[in-house]
């Protein structure tokens, strides 16, 4: 018989040791070792793949199933590619279990009151159809639902609610990966579902399902299966209270798509964003709203972000983000009051901390407006975070409004980078960020000097195009 071997492993980040250790030196995390066993055995060998020259191996594009919602088929980068898998992170109670099923219902198309949106959806990104990819539209046939911690009587409750019956949804309570393999090969379905990946565990090893080792093997057990087979696997992961997925980074190297399901349980919005994938852009979002009858498209974000915005308030702006390639309209909101203590506040939600302090000081250097004495608070309203610094026109204008109690004129747009020395710099797509300004009914349009001299024909807005922060403060008429 083989050795067993004890070794204590990190939760957090993976590090193994001899011994047990109270402080990780890798991750830094405390209290984060458990004991795990390990018992060596031989790996698997599937036999060696066919060698192949790169200039004879035939390029087109992956072949992609649409879904059916739209706002999923974006964040996946215009469908679902057959043979990847997805990993879905989220808090407890987000809706990653409701929105799985909704999509699977989606796929053998049953779902009897379909995901919808108040207005058209906009197109997804092109994709060719030639070639060995393209997309199809075909409805699949058969989802195996693989549920470790509901019982199938939970799983029909909740279907019932979102109007789900069909006799294509295959479910399967278990949590040892080699009898769901098993299954999944002599089902043959058209996507797998595992719900969630925390609770499924592998004979090989004797840990506990959910620790370091079990959630690694049972992935990459997972991965060959999804390549092998050309079936599509979803993974559902609890996340931290720190926010990230539990169980070490790992399981998102091994993965194709990783999506985390945001949002705050005292708002009814959720949104879907891409934080990897191997097969379409980073950094998509989808929006969607919790109702009583599932989760339900929101088509148009810009619109649902500034829908209870207040007129004609100092300290509020309108900016133009970029998520991917879809071009939002976000209200911005700063506060500016003098401070009862010695050391001012500086907050921030929704933007980087450390960038406003940046921006602070350059209005204090090269803009003459001391902000020594006065604690300053920085919202994105809806819950958005940005991340993108054409945002710093945007933070800029709302703490001058804010801090001369001079509103700013709701028509007006903002975007731009500002620099240390006070310069404003171009920013990329901004004729589409414009394009989006318009259609709300924006009618004017303060950006950057050098993205208003390369604009192409009349977008219906007054373009004001400025070189530094001085020349922002004085066309905001504040």
């Amino acid at each position: 018989m083989s050795k067993i071997k004890t070794v204590f492993q990190c939760q957090a980040c993976g590090y193994s040791s001899p011994k047990w250790l109270g402080k990780c030196p890798d991750c830094g995390a405390w209290n984060s070792f458990s004991e795990e066993k390990q018992s060596p055995k031989p790996l698997k060998s599937f036999g060696m793949s066919e060698l192949q020259p790169l200039s004879k191996i035939v390029g087109g594009r992956e072949k992609r199933t649409l879904i059916g919602i739209q706002e999923f088929d974006r964040v996946l980068g215009g469908g679902l590619v057959n043979g990847s898998i997805i990993l879905i992170g989220g808090d407890p109670g987000i809706g990653k279990s409701t929105l799985l099923l909704q999509a699977v219902a989606k796929i053998v198309g049953s779902q009897q009151s379909a995901v919808s949106g108040q207005q058209s959806n906009p197109p997804l990104p092109p994709f060719s159809k030639g070639g060995r990819g393209g997309i199809t539209n075909s409805k699949l046939q058969t989802v195996l639902y693989v549920s470790g911690e509901e019982s199938p009587e939970q799983i029909k409750l909740r279907a019932e609610r979102l109007s789900i019956d069909s006799d294509n949804i295959i479910l399967l309570p278990e949590t040892l990966v080699e009898n769901i393999i098993n299954a999944a090969n002599d089902l043959k379905p058209s996507a797998v579902v595992i719900d969630s990946i925390q609770t499924v565990y592998t004979e090989e090893l004797t840990s506990a399902p959910g620790s370091v080792g079990q959630i690694r093997e049972s992935a990459a057990k997972l991965m060959f299966f999804a390549k092998r087979s050309e079936i599509p696997v979803f993974l559902i992961g609890h996340v931290t209270k720190e926010g990230a997925i539990a169980g070490p980074r790992v399981l998102e190297h091994i993965v194709d798509t990783v999506l985390y399901f945001e949002g705050d349980r005292g708002h009814p919005y959720r949104i879907l964003r891409t934080m990897k994938n191997r097969f379409g852009s980073t950094n998509e979002i989808g929006v969607f709203e919790m109702t009583d009858e599932g989760l339900m498209e929101i088509s148009n974000p810009s619109e649902l972000f500034m829908s209870e915005r207040p007129l004609n308030v100092s300290g509020s702006t309108v900016i133009a983000t970029m998520e991917g390639t879809r071009p939002l309209l976000v209200e911005m909101q700063a506060l500016v009051s003098p401070t009862t203590f010695g050391m001012p506040r500086r907050t921030s939600m929704g933007v980087d901390f450390n960038r406003v302090n940046l921006l602070i000081a350059v209005l204090e250097k090269k803009a003459e407006i001391h902000l020594g004495g006065m604690d300053v608070f920085i919202n994105i309203v809806g819950g958005l975070k940005i991340l993108e610094p054409a945002a710093d026109m945007g933070i800029i204008s709302s703490i001058v409004s804010s801090f001369r109690e001079v509103p700013i004129d709701p028509k007006t747009i903002l975007f731009g980078e500002v620099g240390l020395s006070g310069e404003v710099r171009a920013v990329a797509q901004g004729e589409a960020r414009l394009k989006e300004a318009a259609k709300i009914g924006f009618k004017k349009a303060i950006i950057p000097k050098n993205n208003a001299e390369r604009l192409k024909g009349d977008l219906g807005l007054t373009i004001i195009g400025v070189k530094d922060v001085e020349d922002v403060i004085e066309n905001i008429r504040i």
